[in-house]
C-alpha cells in the first residue's frame, strides 16, 4: 500500500502552489494528482503550466495524473478537457462521465475519480472494460460497503481510497463563496484566493458544520483513516489518498507513510488539521463522528 497526493482542491497563489509542488517532490508519496479540478475560473496555473509541473515531479521519480474537472459548464471547459485528454504524456483521471466517454473513445487508460459515484461491482466492471486501471470509491461509502463490492471487483483494478482532508460533498453551478459575499459567479473578485483551507460554515449555534469551496461544498472535519491502515490492507487497498492542505502537509504525509511502516499515530496530529477529525463515514456512521463519539 502506497501513499498518493490528490489534486489541490483549493486556489492558492501562483507562488504558493509551486512552492507546495515544489516541496511535494521530496515527500513520500508514489504519485501526484495535479490541475483544477474544481472551478474553471481558477487560472494562475494554466495547463502549460501544470504539464510543466507534471514533467518536473515524474523527472522526481513521482508517477503524475492529470485530473479533469468535476462540474463541465461549458464550451470552453469540454475543449480544456479534450486538449487534457489530448496531452498522451500522463495518466488522467475522470471526474465524470463525460470524460469517461472520451478517454474509452481514445482509447486511452484512465483513473476513474470517486465522484463517478462507483456503488456496485457491476459498475466497476463497465469501467474496468472502458480503461479504468485505478479507481476510488465515493467518499461515503463504508469499510463494509467497500469490502462487499471489492469481494466481486475485476482483479485488474486497482482501489484507492480517500483517506484524509476535508471531504469534497457535493458540487453545484452556482458558487457559494461568491453568494456569500453578495456577489455573481462571473464577478466573484477570486475570494476563494482568501481562503487557502476553504471558508468554514457553522451551526447556528456555533458548530462547525460544512466548509465553502467555491462551487464545491465539503465536510467542516477532516476526514482522517490513519487509525484504519489494518483494514485497509485487509480489504486489498492499494493506495490511499491524502488531499493538500495549505500547512503542515509535509508533516501529514509524513505521519501516514510512519504508520505504514508500523509507527505509532503521532499525539500531535489532532494539532496538524484544519479542522476535528471525522470517520464516520468508513464505520457507517453519520459522517461528522469520529471514533465512537460525534464531534
Amino acid at each position: 500500500m502506497n501513499l498518493s497526493l490528490g489534486p489541490l482542491l483549493y486556489y492558492w497563489s501562483r507562488d504558493d502552489t509551486l512552492a507546495f509542488y515544489d516541496q511535494a517532490a521530496i515527500w513520500p508519496v508514489a504519485r501526484i494528482y495535479l490541475g483544477e479540478s474544481v472551478c474553471s475560473r481558477r487560472h494562475l496555473l494554466r495547463l502549460p503550466d501544470w504539464l510543466a509541473l507534471a514533467k518536473e515531479l515524474a523527472a522526481a521519480g513521482k508517477e503524475v495524473v492529470l485530473s479533469s474537472q468535476t462540474l463541465i459548464e461549458s464550451e470552453s471547459d469540454l475543449k480544456m478537457l479534450r486538449r487534457i485528454i489530448g496531452d498522451g504524456h500522463f495518466l488522467v483521471e475522470a471526474n465524470e462521465w463525460g470524460a469517461v466517454r472520451l478517454l474509452s473513445e481514445a482509447g486511452v487508460p484512465f483513473v476513474a475519480g470517486s465522484t463517478l459515484n462507483v456503488y456496485n461491482h457491476e459498475t466497476l466492471e463497465l469501467l474496468a472494460g472502458l480503461g479504468a486501471r485505478r479507481w476510488l470509491p465515493p467518499v461515503e461509502m463504508s469499510g463494509a460497503a467497500l469490502k462487499s463490492l471489492l469481494g466481486h471487483a475485476p482483479a485488474a483494478i486497482e482501489t484507492e481510497v480517500f483517506a484524509y482532508g476535508k471531504l469534497p460533498l457535493a458540487y453545484s453551478a452556482r458558487c457559494f463563496t461568491a453568494r456569500h459575499f453578495n456577489l455573481p459567479k462571473d464577478d466573484c473578485q477570486f475570494r476563494c484566493l482568501d481562503y487557502p483551507d476553504g471558508l468554514p460554515l457553522a451551526t447556528r449555534e456555533g458548530e462547525p458544520f460544512l466548509t465553502l469551496n467555491g462551487i464545491q461544498t465539503q465536510s467542516a472535519g477532516v476526514y482522517n483513516l490513519i487509525g484504519e491502515l489494518p483494514s485497509l490492507r485487509e480489504l486489498g487497498v492499494a493506495s490511499l489518498r491524502l488531499s493538500p492542505q495549505s500547512r503542515h502537509m509535509g508533516r501529514i504525509v509524513e505521519a501516514f507513510q510512519q504508520a505504514l511502516e508500523g509507527a505509532e499515530i503521532p499525539a500531535d496530529l489532532p494539532r496538524l488539521m484544519p479542522g476535528p477529525a471525522v470517520d464516520g463515514y468508513w464505520h457507517g456512521r453519520a459522517g461528522l463522528e469520529y471514533g465512537a463519539s460525534s464531534c
